[in-house]
């Protein structure tokens, strides 16, 4: 995304080459513009015609440096400040921020375009700037590693629901730092709503002019907008469409305090200048608006580092999930790594706890101020004890991060996740329970199908034979699950043959919830006789195939599926009773539909595990990972605190 003059010539609205108006470039006369408006126009709108439509604008030098000027005075920087420019365009306001001597600058825009001009003009002047592509909504940036945040140029409330403004305001309240600073530079929604110009056509350059139309949305929320470009010999080049969300000054201060913002201020309106006379459309009238980022806990506070307590498995103690049934190298090597990841925070001090047999007796003891709770092992390394540990917790009257234990006895059984969601509208394969006692149960027709133990995680008791196509190989495969496992119900589900995906989340309901980018599994490189599952040997085995070829990255999803997935997420995390964090898994049938695999709500935790790859594709490192897990807790705690104080008063 980018700065947007609010009538402007993106590569836009395309007919297919089948439809019959091709031929002349335009759609012809039209009584309703909402109904042509692409959901995520802004996807593709933003390329060289943009910069030619809008260049009385968007290109004028003056014009930038004057906006600039507008920004330092409402927020003076020093020199050295880190600002990042959201939908930073071009890189205008960056470019001239940085000929002014400002040193530490990064911006983002969805535009790849765009962002590779900024780049080529940044090193034609010698200016050492950051450009990234990303999504304002979730975005790769160091959480709190900015002192302010802008959004110049009018480049806000484009999306098509005001949830996902909500989501952008979130994810610049994670990239600053406490206190930061936002700015913001917005359409005037109450002025626009009154002024907007219903048709207005101009000459952009000597070969070619726009024509423009404009109405409001159905809801009246949104300026709709058309565009037609017309060149004096190729005819019709665009014909296009595109909106903007109209805030008015309360509506934007609401959203604002609702992402977490403080102390907002709103100037007076700001009315750009346009040499050419050019009707100036969403740009014409702007609000501009700063605010606070609420105070965190600092990561260094000057009274030293807070005590930690982390709950671990017992290395002493056989762990019948684990190869060969004890914690090996690697385990002791994941455990390494962890504190050396808590070290790097600055922020603790930590005591271990992975003495399963004094356990008890030392929690009883010491009461630790708050416990990082990373016994996935379960008490004991029992698996069907994993919510032993924090009902320990909560009889002692302790604090711990993660889910408590009746969230973890329900995520258990994957049958119970299952009845949840699907009460809840939320897609789900086809399933039949065995209970462990019937011996008598049919097999399903729904092959191919993939059987399963209805509890556990680690993917135990799921191998590369867990996926059948017949009704004999569903027989065996019960059979094999029924001798190794014989108290565990079974379930044979449908086999999803569609791509698979993991959405992590951090934080809590109704104080910060934020989605990490999503995950893709990725199986191309998975011999083609090998069923694609993420199977017990892909954890446990790194002589198979399935540890050696399964890859991971970030997913390139529709932003509408994206949207789905982690609304389904979310709305899960609460149903479910998940705290802090969690990771859902979901996976494409043969028509393309998302059904949920499964919810964990105590993930793995490890450097590699796939919560903090997560973590990486929104520019996370390890350690700030656990620290924002962390701070999740601490201010779920808080919370309470608060509420409990206001209910005694």
């Amino acid at each position: 995304m980018t700065d947007k003059h609010g009538d402007t010539g993106k590569p836009g609205h395309t007919t297919p080459a089948s439809d019959p108006k091709r031929r002349s470039g335009t759609l012809g006369p039209l009584s309703d513009l909402e109904r042509h408006l692409p959901g995520e126009w802004w996807r593709t709108l933003f390329n060289a015609m943009y910069l030619q439509t809008d260049g009385d604008v968007v290109e004028n030098k003056v014009i930038t440096a004057r906006e600039v000027d507008v920004f330092l005075n409402a927020i003076p920087l020093a020199r050295d400040a880190r600002i990042l420019d959201l939908c930073c365009g071009q890189g205008r306001h960056l470019i001239e921020l940085a000929s002014r001597g400002y040193s530490a600058l990064s911006g983002v825009d969805r535009s790849r375009y765009l962002v590779r001009l900024a780049r080529r003009r940044a090193r034609q002047e010698n200016l050492n700037i950051d450009f990234h592509e990303g999504d304002a909504r979730k975005f790769r940036a160091k959480a709190g590693g900015f002192d302010c945040v802008t959004m110049l140029g009018n480049s806000f409330g484009f999306f098509e629901r005001d949830s996902d403004d909500l989501e952008v305001l979130k994810s610049v309240i994670r990239v600053l730092k406490s206190g930061g600073m936002l700015y913001l530079d917005i359409a005037d929604g109450a002025w626009l709503k009154e002024h907007y110009e219903r048709r207005s056509w101009e000459w952009i350059d000597k070969n070619q002019f726009v024509c423009r139309e404009r109405t409001l949305s159905e809801d009246g929320r949104r300026l709709v907008s058309r565009e037609v470009v017309t060149h004096a010999d190729q005819g019709v080049v665009a014909d296009q469409f595109y909106a903007e969300r109209l805030y008015t000054r309360d509506q934007i201060r609401v959203l604002l305090e609702r992402a977490g913002f403080q102390a907002v201020q709103i100037q007076e309106p700001y009315q750009p200048e346009t040499e050419r006379n050019q009707d100036l459309g969403m740009m014409g009238r702007r609000l501009i608006l700063s605010a606070k980022a609420p105070e965190r806990v600092s990561v260094k506070p000057r009274s030293g580092p807070r005590p930690l307590t982390v709950l671990l498995g017992d290395p002493r103690r056989p762990d019948e999930v684990k190869l060969g049934g004890v914690f090996s190298d690697q385990d002791m090597d994941t455990v390494q790594r962890l504190k050396t990841a808590l070290i790097e925070t600055g922020a603790f001090d930590v005591t271990y706890l992975d003495e399963h047999a004094t356990l008890l007796d030392t929690l009883r003891r010491d009461r630790p101020a708050i416990s990082l709770n990373l016994c996935d092992e379960g008490f004991m390394n029992d698996a069907f004890k994993e919510l032993h540990v924090p009902a320990f917790m909560e009889a002692f009257d302790l604090r711990y991060t993660g889910a408590g234990p009746a969230c973890l006895g329900l995520c258990y059984d994957k049958g119970l996740v299952r009845a949840i969601a699907e009460s809840m509208d939320i897609p789900v394969p086809l399933e039949t329970y065995i209970n462990p006692d019937d011996r008598t149960a049919t097999i399903p027709s729904v092959l191919p199908a993939m059987i399963k133990p209805a509890t556990g995680d680690s993917s135990i008791g799921i191998t590369q034979d867990a996926v059948v196509h017949t009704p004999e190989e569903a027989l065996r495969y019960v059979g094999k699950l029924r001798e190794t496992m014989p108290e565990r119900a079974i379930l044979v589900q449908e086999y999803l043959t569609g791509d698979e995906y993991t959405v992590g989340l951090i934080g809590n309901p109704g104080i910060r919830l934020d989605a990490l980018p999503i995950l893709m599994v990725d199986y191309s490189k998975l011999p083609a006789d090998l069923p694609k599952i993420l199977s017990y040997e892909s954890k446990w085995q790194p002589e198979s195939p399935y540890w050696t070829e399964i890859a991971y990255k970030e997913a390139l999803l529709p932003e509408n599926t994206r949207r789905d997935l982690v609304d389904r997420s979310m709305r899960l995390f609460e149903r479910l009773g998940c705290r802090d964090y969690a990771r859902f898994d979901f996976r494409a049938d043969a028509n393309g539909e998302m059904k949920l695999l499964e919810v964990n709500p105590n993930p793995g935790w490890c450097w590699d595990g796939k919560m903090n790859l997560m973590a990486g594709f929104a520019g996370m490192t390890y350690s700030e990972m656990l620290l924002d897990i962390i701070e999740a807790a601490e201010a779920r705690y808080a919370a309470a605190d608060s509420l409990a104080q206001v209910a005694v008063a």
